[in-house]
């Protein structure tokens, strides 16, 4: 009996139908930024604004007028401007038809936009030269590396209406006084690519020598050759600086004019002191440049020279007439600081950047209405100018002190349930640690006495 009553009860067991599984709980995907671009989060603001503020000072200490872009242009601005075989143009926009089937592209530079803006808004007119800044963002779908992102931000300079060498050397001294001001040290790599009619006869005799080299050249600059010449000289493709170093340079033919403009802005940035090279192969990768071209790269503690420019620029004195502006506009010359390589220059050096501002009184609070009371009681120190930090998402005491400390505040205010029924606020010396109570009616008033003492 014991046997089968034991096989009766295995066998209720095996009949009892098997619990369900719980479900799986969907895996929820983190959403994360696209490739090439970022968040700059609050504790690298501190450098964004050294370097913004530092840029708008020089702006305007040496007269130039803030002008603010639109992200979106058309797409033809572009490719009539920068040039359609250049890297930007061919590969490197953001560019899609809107709802309306226009081409439109989010843009890859402003010195297009600045020249269209001096055009449309009739700028002839006025005094020459215009002269503007910008601090924006530009967007470029380029290969992401140190320094370089999809979504950037430029600070640039432009002046319109003079072709005298005296704007390309002060765009260029503003540019090294920014870097140098900010604790860089920096060299400005300078070269002159003539007018269009000589680049036009020397880029024959380029690709004539090119041409012989087909086969060591790389897929890339093969096409180069075909589309766009000039672009071999600054080149970082293998095997292209063995050629580079015979190949015709065009210093050698520059017209008499090209020249003597070009002695002279070398003569202004003499004269002011600004450390500069010659580079015969620094050619910049826009059509619209012409005689003047520039690079900035930083110099680290031994001396060499940074790969990566902080800063560019150059004359272009064509592009107003191209895009249908009146050819007595004169010349043009500009430059852009990308703002993020400034940045990561600054990190490489180790240059210290105020984190904060320096705080002269804390509030601490304990419970509902003291909250409710120290919001009123901010308000006041805040109005009277008297920088003040809280914590009020913070309940322990003892944790908001420790955050008063760290911020290094003068004195702290210390309002409790007790001190709310009292109508009183304890102000305490962070230094000596001694506290006294206090009228919450004469708290801003005490407060203030205490901080200069």
């Amino acid at each position: 009996m014991a046997v089968k009553k034991v096989v009766v009860e295995e066998e209720e067991v095996k009949s009892k139908p098997k619990a369900k599984a719980k479900p799986k709980a969907k895996k929820v995907k983190v959403p994360n930024t696209l490739r090439g671009f970022r968040d700059v989060l609050p504790d690298e603001q501190f450098y964004w604004d050294m370097v913004i503020d530092k840029a708008r000072q020089l702006s305007d200490d040496y007269s130039f007028g803030r002008v603010r872009l639109p992200l979106l242009e058309k797409t033809s601005l572009f490719e009539r401007s920068v040039g359609k075989g250049t890297d930007i143009v061919e590969k490197e926009m953001f560019s899609f038809a809107d709802q309306s089937n226009d081409r439109v592209t989010l843009r890859p530079e402003a010195t297009a936009q600045i020249a269209r803006a001096y055009i449309e808004h009739g700028m002839l007119n006025m005094p020459q030269p215009v002269k503007m800044y910008y601090i924006g963002q530009m967007f470029r779908y380029d290969r992401p590396q140190a320094g370089r992102y999809r979504q950037f931000w430029q600070w640039g300079l432009e002046a319109i209406g003079s072709d005298e060498p005296i704007i390309d050397a002060q765009v260029i001294l503003v540019c090294v006084r920014m870097m140098q001001e900010l604790g860089l040290d920096v060299m400005v790599k300078i070269n002159s690519i003539g007018t269009e009619d000589i680049r036009r006869g020397y880029t024959m005799e380029l690709v004539s020598y090119f041409k012989q080299f087909r086969s060591k050249l790389s897929e890339l600059d093969k096409k180069r050759l075909t589309k766009n010449p000039l672009r071999l000289l600054d080149s970082k493709e293998e095997g292209i600086e063995e050629l580079k170093a015979d190949a015709p340079q065009i210093l050698d033919h520059l017209d008499e004019k090209s020249k003597a403009d070009f002695m002279k802005v070398l003569e202004y940035l003499d004269e002011v002191e600004v450390p500069y090279e010659l580079d015969p192969f620094l050619v910049r990768g826009l059509d619209y440049y012409s005689k003047t071209v520039f690079e900035i790269v930083a110099i680290d503690k031994e001396g060499k020279q940074g790969t990566i420019s902080l800063a560019g620029g150059g004359r272009y004195d064509s592009l107003i007439p191209q895009l249908g502006g009146r050819s007595e506009a004169g010349g043009a010359m500009g430059a852009a600081v990308g703002i993020e390589r400034v940045i990561n220059a600054m990190k490489h050096k180790g240059i210290d950047v105020p984190k904060r501002r320096k705080v002269d009184v804390f509030f601490a609070q304990l419970g509902e209405a003291a909250r409710r009371k120290g919001l009123a009681i901010f308000e006041k120190f805040r109005a009277e100018g008297i920088v003040t930090a809280e914590a009020f998402g913070k309940g322990s005491l003892k944790a908001q002190l420790e955050m008063a400390d760290k911020l290094e505040a003068k004195i702290t205010l210390i309002l409790g349930q007790k001190e709310v029924l009292d109508g009183t606020v304890i102000i305490r010396d962070m230094e000596s640690g001694g506290q006294e109570i206090v009228p919450i009616e004469k708290v801003v008033e005490l407060a203030k006495r205490s901080l200069n003492n």
